[in-house]
């Protein structure tokens, strides 16, 4: 029986992934804000640290697998923090707990809205780990008015930052296979407000294109999940995994960067 951590465990992909992994025999420690093994918030710097502690209290300091996926997607300085800062401390405050696994692996949430044009300073402040300065500027951001960087900041940064880290010592060269997924429009709680009108749904389709089967079930990434934390996954190393009914697709077209 392996065990796996997975953060956002009580809604959306996170649930549909906790679900799946019990299903095939694995041990779960869910995460999240509340009706989860290890409740925290991790857009501070206490509730990161706490996550730490709780998840080696349930494990005795040894786990399998890391599913970093809580996030938001509102246009909010919080989004930065829990989407760039909240992940990356999960990713390495985790990472010592895998030592003892004979398949450990590590993946996280991206998105498709990686693609989209960010803010340069917000990911720099992000990349150099200045909390202070990311906070700042996303702050600056919502006071500028109606925008949409911070969310694909996020998402940018977060993906700069997999690339960077996982041919590393601390992850390839520890047998670590560290990779991402990169969702397109997902059909959970916090897209049903968006979805739940025809004018929302064009809206939608117009900046994210799904031409393959529409909008996803959370069922979908959390399968794509499952195979990246199994032993299977034996050299899948940074990889953004675009898992989007072809958005990136029509977006790129054939450019692999």
């Amino acid at each position: 029986m392996r065990t796996i951590v997975v953060t956002g465990s009580a809604s959306g992909i996170g649930k549909a992934t906790k679900a799946l992994l019990e299903s095939r025999g694995d041990k779960v420690i869910g995460v999240d804000l509340r009706d989860a093994d290890v409740e925290v918030d991790l857009s501070t710097a206490a509730g990161r640290t706490a996550l730490v502690e709780g998840v080696g209290d349930l494990t005795g300091g040894r786990i399998d697998g890391i599913v970093a996926n809580a996030g938001l997607s509102h246009e909010i300085p919080l989004t930065m923090a829990v989407n760039y800062f909240g992940a990356v401390a999960t990713l390495e405050g985790l990472r010592p707990f895998l030592a003892g696994s004979d398949a450990p692996r590590a993946v996280t949430t991206s998105s498709m809205a990686s693609l989209r044009e960010p803010d340069a300073q917000l990911v720099e402040a992000a990349l150099a780990g200045d909390e202070a300065t990311a906070m700042a500027r996303a702050t600056e951001l919502v006071e500028g008015g109606p925008q949409h960087f911070i969310y694909p900041s996020s998402k940018n940064a977060l993906s700069r930052w997999l690339r960077r880290n996982a041919p590393t010592p601390e992850w390839a060269g520890a047998g670590i296979p560290l990779n991402a997924i990169a969702p397109g429009v997902v059909l959970t709680a916090m897209t049903a407000d968006m979805l739940g009108t025809e004018q929302g749904r064009e809206s939608v389709s117009s900046f994210v294109p799904m031409p393959l089967n529409g909008y996803m079930p959370a069922e979908s990434a959390a399968s794509l999940f499952a195979w990246l934390v199994s032993p299977e996954n034996t050299h899948l190393c940074g990889q953004v995994i675009f898992i989007d009914g072809g958005t990136d697709v029509v977006m790129r077209g054939d450019s692999t960067w």
